[in-house]
C-alpha cells in the first residue's frame, strides 16, 4: 500500500504559533503536530513548493520560519519553478472557486505532484476549494479520516 502524499500550507504550517488561547486553533495545532510527527516517522510523504518556500521566508518572525524550514528537510517532494508554467495554468482555475492566488498556487503544486490531500487551516480555501482530483481539509478532518483508515496498522 501506498503512503498517503500531504501538503501542508504556509497557514497550517504556522499554526503552532498563533494563540492557543482559542479551542479551534489548540487543536488545530495538536493535529498539525501530529501529522508532522507522521511525516518525519515517515508514514505520510510530505510535499512543499516554491510557493512555500516563498511564503516561509516572507514570514516576519524568523525563529518560526527557520523551525519552518528545518522542518521542510523531511520532505519526500518539492515542486520548483520548473513546474510554474503548468502550476499556473492550473492556479488560473483554481482561482476562479474565489481563492487568492498565492493559496491557488499551493493547490495547484499539491495537485501537480500528486498529493491526496491539501491541509489547510484556511477557511475561504476548506469553503470555496470544489477541486476533485485532491481533498482538501483540515488538519483535525485529516487525521479524523487517517486514523479510521490505519486503525489496524
Amino acid at each position: 500500500m501506498s503512503k498517503i502524499r500531504v501538503y501542508l500550507d504556509n497557514c497550517s504550517l504556522n499554526r503552532p504559533f498563533d494563540d492557543q488561547k482559542q479551542i479551534r486553533i489548540f487543536l488545530e495545532t495538536q493535529a498539525k503536530i501530529h501529522i508532522q510527527n507522521l511525516i518525519i516517522c515517515e508514514r505520510l510523504e510530505f510535499v512543499y513548493s516554491y510557493m512555500s518556500v516563498f511564503e516561509n521566508s516572507d514570514n516576519p518572525n524568523k525563529d518560526n520560519s527557520k523551525i519552518i524550514d528545518d522542518f521542510f528537510a523531511n520532505a519526500d517532494d518539492f515542486v520548483g519553478h520548473d513546474k510554474e508554467e503548468t502550476v499556473g495554468k492550473l492556479a488560473k482555475k483554481i482561482e476562479a472557486q474565489g481563492i487568492k492566488s498565492r493559496d491557488a498556487i499551493h493547490l495547484a503544486c499539491a495537485i501537480e505532484s500528486g498529493c491526496d490531500y491539501f491541509i489547510t487551516t484556511d477557511d475561504i480555501v476548506l469553503k470555496r476549494c470544489t477541486e476533485k482530483n485532491i481533498k482538501v481539509c483540515s488538519p483535525i478532518d485529516f487525521l479524523t479520516v487517517f486514523e479510521v483508515e490505519n486503525a489496524d496498522s
